[in-house]
């Protein structure tokens, strides 16, 4: 093989383009973490021979951040599954509770937008069903960003809800659920066939927010595949060609994890299982009244501070997730 002859080989070059950047992933931060520790390993004994208390601190505080990278490291070496590193797919759904359901499952929404901002990921609402009367029926998010859905899919499963309901003029505790799917998005590097004698696409009016343009043409599209029954649906896009392709990416990311679920005795490998939307199948459960309590019925995690929680602080519960059932 001449010289450069490698490089006239796009699908060569890029293999080895992403083996490097896969290295690098794992080589920088581990070099930043090493170099960060040899320089408060330098600074202490100095500070602690002058008294510099200020500087102390700061050393002290500076070792309880390289001490959390140390951790993110380690837990991204647990992320080892084909797709871990992969963008993602994130549907909400309201389950049994009616009005309730619809605004647990809006709520649900807003703590994970706001995960998404802590770990700077990225996320756009591709599409999203009104609730009757309040909060939402359903709602999917893609999500982009380092490790996406190997993060995402300690996510999968049953949200229960336990609080006094607004709606309830009674003020009468109320339990209600909503399910999390997670899917991961399947690039070109992963062939997944769809017919299209086994789709049917059908458009309508996009019902939420987006300008007059979107609100007065057929712009949202629908998918069904036929064979698996499997439902996809986009209306974020002002462009219906442009909704045909966001739910073509859709439909090839569920039916991979359909496919892989079949494949794999513990379903633990891609996310968890998806069972049936209401009591004694939930992953986690939301406590409001008469305390405040957020458990994750797979490690037994509990967080007393349940504001935080819907706050999007809920990496505790997902790096426990990890570390009892890995990739």
């Amino acid at each position: 093989m001449g010289e450069g002859a490698f490089w006239d080989d796009p699908e060569g070059a890029q293999k080895v383009i992403g083996e490097s950047n896969s290295l690098k992933e794992w080589t920088l931060p581990y070099q930043n973490i090493k170099e960060r520790f040899s320089n408060v390993q330098a600074l202490f004994p100095e500070a602690e021979e002058c008294g510099d208390l200020g500087l102390i601190e700061d050393l002290s505080k500076e070792l309880r951040e390289i001490e959390k990278k140390l951790a993110e490291l380690e837990i991204r070496k647990m992320l080892s599954g084909e797709m871990d590193r992969k963008d993602c797919y994130l549907s909400i759904n309201a389950g049994a509770g009616g009005t309730e359901a619809c605004d647990w499952a809006l709520m649900l929404s807003r703590m994970y937008q706001r995960w998404a901002a802590k770990r700077g990921w990225d996320l756009d609402t591709l599409d999203t069903v009104e609730g009757d009367v309040a909060g939402i029926k359903s709602i999917t998010f893609k999500i982009s960003g380092a490790f996406a859905y190997g993060y995402c899919k300690a996510e999968k499963g049953v949200h229960r809800l336990v609080r006094i309901s607004p709606f309830d003029s009674n003020a009468k505790r109320h339990t209600s659920f909503a399910s999390v799917d997670v899917t991961p998005e399947v690039g070109d590097d992963i062939q997944i066939e769809i017919r299209p004698e086994d789709v049917r696409v059908d458009t309508y009016r996009a019902s939420g927010a987006g300008g007059q343009h979107v609100n007065k043409t057929d712009s949202a599209v629908r998918m069904t595949h036929l064979p698996s029954g499997v439902i996809v649906s986009c209306q974020r896009e002002r462009s219906q060609i442009q909704n045909r392709e966001a739910c073509l990416s859709m439909l090839k990311a569920k039916l991979y994890d359909r496919e892989m679920s079949e494949r794999k005795s513990k379903l633990a490998q891609m996310g968890g299982e998806k069972k049936e939307i209401g009591f004694g199948h939930q992953i986690r459960s939301y406590v409001f009244q008469p305390y405040t309590l957020v458990k994750d019925n797979r490690t037994d995690l509990e967080v007393g501070n349940i504001q935080a929680v819907m706050d999007g602080e809920i990496d505790d519960f997902v790096i426990a997730y990890l570390k009892e059932w890995g990739s």
